[in-house]
């Protein structure tokens, strides 16, 4: 496993770009239809061995839930993740910028960059409506003053949250996790959550309310990234490599992302420090060419999985990192669950830091700044669809 050097993460009313560390490259693994929906109701717990007895109508404890997206990923239809990008206009310095991450790719790490299926990653766990809710402590683990606002009270970040009492935080220094409750439509994300004989812990992290109609992004300093940008939606999924079908835009780590005070929508800030003309916002869209023929690249498949979805969904940078890095859904929570960790079969074999070998960076295009964003002609069309399948009534 490559090593991954330190970055920043910006935190409670601190000044931006100058925090302690985070690394973010996550993975997903999708329910089967049936057991969506019946978890998105809250009628089961799922196992190891698939669907268990009913789960009581009040809230309880459910131990067994399975460490998965739905089926349908965690983004609904009119957000930027789900938005073809096809055939979206340009950046003025598309070319440089696209050399740029080139070049971040080719100056390390052998000139390969990492998808990260174990470490690095983020845990995402789909919880029914019956999930015992629990408040998470605060672990000051960047020595703060005091506890930070917002935390805590009615609507704090960390309070009243239904972690699965099984729940595992992804491998690696960022120990992330990622709940998602349909029945609410709420989605909460951890930095550094940790599970103690006392409870559950969190270094950082934040809610996000009525996600499906969000932009996506944690507002003020709440949240995983350092971007602020959601996790669990761009996170590449076994499920949807093995079937060749990403249909989202991906998480896009990179080594020296353009300097925090310049954002790009949906990013609400940033740890980038590159002063380059020619270096990539976070919360910017990249996209690989789509007169690229990916097919003829003789890439392993979970890159040629990547290539496809970027030509028309693409990447948006979340996050600086110590490699440019595709993001994915850590299969540890399935394999403490069931045995089997869902990368095994889809990596055939192939190291995680030679998965992405081959991949045409230098045909990168860069978008416009803040595409997508809500109120201008690039944003999505205002069409709504449920974020798990729709349940026969």
């Amino acid at each position: 496993m490559r090593a991954m050097s330190p970055v920043r993460h910006p935190t409670d009313g601190e000044p931006l770009g100058k925090e302690p560390p985070l690394i973010a490259p996550l993975i997903r693994r999708a329910l089967h239809r049936p057991l969506a929906c019946a978890a998105a109701l809250g009628l089961v717990a799922l196992t190891g061995g698939g669907v268990a007895t009913a789960a009581p109508s009040s809230t309880t404890s459910v131990t067994s839930v399975v460490a998965s997206s739905p089926s349908t990923g965690v983004a609904s239809s009119n957000q930027f993740w789900r938005q073809d990008v096809s055939k979206a206009p340009l950046h003025p310095n598309s070319k440089a910028m696209a050399a740029d991450v080139a070049k971040q790719v080719a100056d390390h790490w052998g000139g390969v960059a990492a998808f990260n299926a174990s470490k690095f990653g983020t845990s995402v766990y789909t919880v029914p409506a019956t999930q015992k809710r629990v408040d998470i402590k605060f672990w000051n683990c960047q020595n703060k003053s005091r506890t930070p606002d917002g935390l805590y009270g009615e609507g704090g970040q960390f309070t009243s949250v239904p972690v699965p009492t099984n729940a595992v935080v992804a491998g690696g220094t960022d120990m992330h996790l990622s709940i998602y409750q349909p029945s609410s439509d709420t989605l909460w994300e951890f930095w550094k959550a940790q599970k103690r004989s006392d409870g559950w812990y969190a270094c950082w992290g934040g809610r996000i309310d009525d996600f499906s109609t969000s932009e996506g992004n944690f507002k003020g300093t709440f949240g995983a990234a350092a971007s602020g940008i959601a996790i669990a939606p761009g996170s590449v999924r076994a499920d949807e490599v093995k079937a060749g079908n990403i249909n989202h835009a991906m998480s896009l780590q990179l080594i020296s992302p353009k300097h925090w005070k310049t954002v790009s929508w949906p990013a609400v800030r940033s740890d980038g420090t590159s002063t380059s003309s020619s270096a990539v916002a976070e919360g910017q869209r990249l996209r690989l060419d789509p007169s690229v023929n990916v097919d003829a690249l003789g890439l392993h498949p979970v890159a040629k999985a990547v290539a496809k979805a970027a030509q028309k969904y693409g990447f948006v940078v979340t996050d600086a990192a110590g490699a440019v890095a595709v993001v994915g859904e850590t299969g540890a929570g399935l394999k403490a669950t069931t045995g089997v960790d869902p990368w095994s079969s889809v990596l055939g074999g192939t190291p995680q830091y030679a998965v992405m070998k081959g991949f045409p960076w230098h045909k990168l295009q860069a978008l416009p700044m803040d595409y997508g964003k809500p109120g201008t002609p690039s944003a999505p069309s205002a069409t709504t669809a449920p974020t798990v399948p729709a349940c026969a009534s």
